[in-house]
């Protein structure tokens, strides 16, 4: 039987005279990692917002662990984190010391424990007590997403979470959510790379003109289109196929 931690219905926010969101409706079961797609101002953002409490919407319902997010708002973001597009990270502090306030400010207990658990946790022992200022990219996002994981929440929203990184780094962060999945923890994420989507969700949502207008998994998605047509191009020589035409060596040496 499945278990769904998140329920959105009629779910609509207009700004001004725009209408962001216009009907949205999806769940997402315990332990999914879900991505949401869409053009930049598709109200992606707007909907992580309003999920986490920060946003009242206009219209429709959201539940999340069974609580409504406009009724019980302090329920809510007892059982959620967020991660933004920019890291919420202090960089006058260590990562560890990064860790520890968070943990008091959720007044979890033993905070040093909880650090270097989560340090460990995120491969960040060796950098731990060093100023978080002069992190790598890729390390201080995780950092972050570590910071996001203080009480152990089961739903964490990433919001644009590998924007900015280099290869490398967008590669770290993408092990790391794939490690929290596993764990149980129930994601959902929003990011500009289809790359991404395809290589972490479980369900993927594109919203556009205010709807979410298809939802599934890559192979569901895949069915919405067309059969492929064959098409044939003429292949131009690479350089390695002249050089060996000229040698004659007929790539002996490859």
């Amino acid at each position: 039987m499945q278990d769904t931690i998140i329920r959105v219905t009629g779910l609509k926010k207009t700004f001004n005279t725009t209408k962001v969101l216009n009907g949205v409706d999806f769940s997402i079961e315990r332990g999914q990692i879900v991505a949401l797609l869409g053009s930049n101002g598709a109200g992606k953002t707007t909907i992580i917002k309003i999920l986490s409490s920060l946003l009242q919407q206009d219209a429709g319902t959201v539940t999340i662990d069974g609580y409504n997010v406009a009724t019980q708002p302090d329920k809510v973001r007892g059982v959620i984190s967020l991660t933004g597009q920019f890291a919420a990270v202090d960089e006058i502090l260590t990562g560890r010391e990064n860790l520890i306030l968070v943990a008091r400010l959720r007044d979890v207990p033993n905070p040093r424990k909880v650090a270097q658990e989560l340090l460990t946790q995120f491969g960040l022992l060796d950098a731990a007590d060093r100023r978080a200022g002069i992190y790598s990219g890729g390390m201080t996002r995780k950092l972050d997403i570590a910071m996001s994981l203080v009480g152990k929440p089961a739903v964490i929203f990433l919001d644009e979470p590998t924007t900015g990184l280099d290869p490398e780094a967008r590669h770290e962060v993408w092990n790391t959510i794939k490690d929290l999945s596993s764990r149980g923890t129930t994601i959902l994420l929003t990011t500009q790379y289809l790359e991404e989507a395809e290589q972490l969700a479980n369900r993927i949502a594109i919203l556009h003109g205010g709807n979410i207008i298809a939802d599934g998994t890559l192979s569901e998605l895949k069915k919405l289109l067309p059969p492929a047509k064959k098409e044939y191009i003429e292949k131009q020589p690479s350089l390695e196929d002249i050089f060996f035409a000229i040698t004659g060596k007929k790539g002996a040496e490859k």
